[in-house]
């Protein structure tokens, strides 16, 4: 029988994952489900909501100011989800061996979110915005470690491409959710929020109660009974960092997410700005470009994370995704055009979708310890969300520089491929070419 959601599931010991059996649909329902809301709550706002809360094209500053403000407030937020994420992580790693490690924190991490959004749709002006959204990305980053944590807990090795592709296609369809309710009910920026705030609380919840959460056995990694300092056996808290391969796959991650950020987070000041289109127009063909990137990642996630699974060659489909998002840029500076920006993101998305699956199975293989999945989880978490949340920054930065989005769309296609030659550098573990053959 296959491991779903109930009080039957909570009560198995945590295994080795690497020998654990299969889950079923229920499981991988109940998983996607979670990584979907948190993706629409997260991305709704970073490509709708707060470039509309910010923008400044009436004020004496210029369109410039909103972009420049945007960027701050998610750059601010990113350095508090990068703190948050890890933290949570290693403290449910911690748990007690009597009491389930997950569900409290993706409990909190839900709650905290939905309260922050409602204080962010709440708030005016861009101190009041950034210190709510700053709840907002702790919340999330809380939710995600824990949630994350269960792959490397629950899943064998085969099953962890099939599950990184949940979490990919669930970022790109919930964006599309999430902007497309917003346009097409025509809600307005705090009805937007409050809209975000329910589902989180409703949907967030639910899948943090009803996937399984395994006690950990006494004397597993996750147990302080069992804690390797009652031993005489000391904690390497930075071993995760000082693993070379795992240290490379995080910075070439980082990279290549900050080359997506930079290529999709300013959509709507492009769209408004370096097009000219009107706001209504823009708000339209925002949501048009966000449909067409969705589906080449839905797409490019359950294909490339079937192969992966398959073919276990990780790091190879990794380094290829990369290289294909770094030509989305060059496609927007040959051509900055409305008709270019579609098939840019066409190309944008068959290169993240196919990256953000490989690239989350292939480090869930690097995981240096058992004992610390959530934690060494929650800061392949944080290299994602860091980098799209520094991306605006940086991308607010070069729009000031130069005056437009040029520059912005060229450094998007620079950090692809600098991101796909230092995932290359990251080495392959031998056994997980074993534990993935037929």
């Amino acid at each position: 029988m296959s491991r779903v959601a109930g009080s039957a599931a909570d009560r198995v010991p945590v295994e080795r994952t690497a020998a654990a059996p299969r889950v079923g649909r229920s499981w991988f329902a109940l998983f996607t489900v979670a990584w979907l809301v948190i993706w629409t709550v997260q991305l709704t706002p970073l490509q709708l909501l707060l470039p509309l809360q910010l923008d400044t094209a009436d004020s004496r500053a210029g369109w410039i100011a909103g972009v420049v403000s945007s960027g701050i407030v998610l750059g601010i937020g990113g350095l508090a989800g990068v703190i948050a994420g890890p933290v949570a992580g290693a403290l449910s790693d911690r748990g007690s061996g009597s009491r389930h490690r997950r569900r409290p924190w993706a409990l909190g991490g839900v709650w905290l979110t939905a309260i922050c959004l409602v204080l962010t749709g709440l708030s005016a002006g861009p101190w009041l915005i950034g210190a709510s959204w700053i709840g907002v990305s702790v919340g999330i980053a809380v939710a995600s470690a824990a949630f994350t944590a269960m792959i490397a807990d629950q899943l064998p090795v085969a099953q962890r491409g099939a599950a990184s592709a949940a979490v990919g296609s669930s970022q790109a369809l919930g964006i599309v959710l999430g902007v497309g309710a917003v346009v097409t009910l025509g809600v307005g920026v705090l009805a937007g929020y409050l809209m975000l705030a329910g589902t989180m609380a409703i949907l967030g919840s639910a899948a943090a109660l009803l996937l399984p959460d395994p006690v950990p056995a006494r004397g597993s990694g996750g147990a302080r009974t069992a804690a390797p300092e009652a031993v005489g056996i000391r904690i390497d808290r930075l071993a995760s960092l000082r693993d070379r391969d795992f240290r490379w796959m995080l910075i070439g991650r980082l990279v290549v997410n900050v080359g997506n950020a930079l290529g999709t987070s300013l959509f709507l000041f492009f769209l408004l700005y370096g097009i000219g289109q009107p706001h209504a127009v823009a708000e339209d063909n925002l949501l048009l470009l966000i449909v067409v990137y969705t589906v080449f990642v839905v797409i490019a996630s359950i294909a490339v994370g079937t192969v992966s699974d398959r073919w276990g060659k990780r790091r190879s489909l990794t380094v290829a995704a990369a290289l294909v998002q770094a030509g989305s840029g060059i496609v927007i500076v040959a051509s900055p055009t409305f008709g270019a920006t579609m098939v840019a993101a066409a190309l944008m998305g068959v290169g993240y979708g196919a990256f953000s699956t490989t690239g989350l199975a292939f480090a869930t293989d690097l995981l240096p310890s058992e004992r610390d999945h959530a934690r060494d989880l929650g800061i392949v978490n944080v290299t994602a969300a860091l980098g799209q949340l520094l991306g605006p920054v940086i991308g607010a930065a070069l729009v000031a520089l130069v005056g437009g989005f040029w520059l912005v769309f060229l450094a998007a296609a620079v950090l692809s491929v600098v991101g796909a030659g230092l995932t290359a550098v990251a080495r392959e573990r031998g056994a997980v070419a074993v534990a993935v053959a037929p």
